[in-house]
């Protein structure tokens, strides 16, 4: 399909944005995916006199729409008012973000500041109620939507938005679980590129290409992006979110194996801790309590229980144990659209400020994690994670790769 009409030409004769519709489409989802989920912002912005949304997040984009955006210092959105849905993109993108997307695509052009927000205006029209993303919109870009757009009102939609995403749809839940078995197969990659003199990230490296390997084997039409590993060694493993060095892990070192593929937005992770050759006693005992934790705090996943319950369970468990002082943070998070750099859906974290009530079809990790300080027995960090799908009456474990000392000392 090729379309390129509704110009909006400057004085200098050259448009302000415009439609470039080439190729086939392919997305994520099929497009009956995408309209249900569009049919339930629409009924959320009706209960909240909403005309317009205007959703810039990437998480958002990808939620409603499919299409992924890559910033790169330009604004992105979808618009989606009682008839319509448009995606927003930059002229760099080409027809991309239409190929990627259910609903219309509008690109804006450079050639005058602020075309992005004139092409919004151009599904919005002025005077309306607008519903926007508080967590993400800057101060500047909100002063922009009321001058452009001039608002009659506006209103937050980012937690109807992530109340919607965390209950995830059968489609969703297929996604996750190849995600789940893409990450077993970077750990099993990680765990064989273990021996003497491998750096962390020759390591890393070997896990991260099986994954993409795993994921264009499963999803041949998809794009590829974003997929990585978290490979850490010794006191590099004191923190979660630590990145890959050129550390050569020693004997009898602790190691941290960490995978997230990433596909068409959606992540998944599988965390494990191992140690190298051989695992001293202090180490021993702290690693056998975590995983004890970690297997409790699965146990306690099921349908009408809170999160702040989940965790406080955890929390007598490790204090009975004089652990808890070395907690760094939460026991799990929601799964979906949602990465390191973007997205989050915090209204279903186990953390003793979140009271959701876990339901069917939700899905939410269980990683406890435990960091003895240098210096002390035991030191490094340890965390075991798996990934569960809430059911009717408990939760389906998706996670396949073996926790603990018995399988992980390499």
């Amino acid at each position: 399909m090729n379309r390129t009409s509704d110009l909006t030409d400057t004085a200098a004769g050259r448009p302000d944005f415009y439609r470039f519709h080439q190729g086939d489409r392919t997305l994520p989802f099929a497009e009956a995916e995408y309209d249900a989920r569009v049919a339930r912002l629409r009924t959320a912005m009706r209960a909240q006199g909403i005309d317009a949304c205007v959703l810039t997040s990437m998480h958002c984009v990808a939620y409603y729409c499919g299409f992924l955006y890559c910033a790169f210092g330009r604004p992105y959105a979808l618009v989606v008012t009682a008839q319509d849905t448009v995606s927003i993109s930059a002229g760099i993108d080409a027809a991309q973000p239409w190929r990627r997307s259910h609903g219309d695509n509008i690109t804006y052009t450079d050639w005058r500041r602020n075309n992005y927000w004139r092409a919004i205006r151009s599904v919005t029209g002025r005077g309306q109620t607008i519903g926007y993303e508080a967590d993400h919109l800057s101060l500047a870009q909100m002063a922009l939507l009321t001058g452009f757009l001039q608002p009659a009102a506006t209103c937050d939609m980012a937690p109807s938005a992530m109340r919607q995403r965390m209950r995830k749809s059968p489609a969703e839940l297929d996604l996750i679980r190849a995600g789940a078995a893409t990450a077993d197969v970077g750990g099993a990659a990680i765990r064989d590129a273990i021996r003497p003199g491998a750096r962390e990230i020759d390591v890393a490296m070997a896990g991260r290409d099986a994954m993409e390997l795993e994921i264009a084997r499963r999803f041949p039409e998809a794009e590829y992006r974003d997929t990585w590993v978290w490979f850490q060694s010794g006191i590099n493993t004191d923190g979660a979110h630590n990145p890959v060095t050129a550390r050569i892990p020693e004997p009898g070192d602790i190691l941290s194996l960490n995978t997230f593929p990433m596909i068409s937005g959606y992540y998944t992770a599988l965390e494990r801790t191992l140690f190298m050759g051989h695992v001293d006693d202090a180490s021993l005992r702290v690693w056998e309590a975590n995983v004890a934790a970690h297997k409790l705090g699965m146990s306690l996943l099921r349908p009408g229980v809170r999160c702040s319950e989940v965790t406080a369970a955890i929390n007598a468990f490790l204090a009975e144990r004089d652990l808890l002082q070395y907690r760094t943070f939460g026991y799990g998070h929601s799964f979906g659209v949602l990465s390191h750099y973007y997205g989050r859906e915090a209204g279903l974290e186990l953390r003793e400020d979140i009271d959701t009530v876990l339901e069917p079809g939700m899905v939410i990790s269980m990683e406890p994690m435990l960091t003895i300080p240098e210096g002390r027995p035991g030191a490094g960090g340890y965390r075991e994670h798996d990934i569960l799908i809430l059911t009717a009456d408990g939760a389906e474990t998706i996670t396949g790769f073996p926790c603990g000392p018995d399988h992980n000392v390499v």
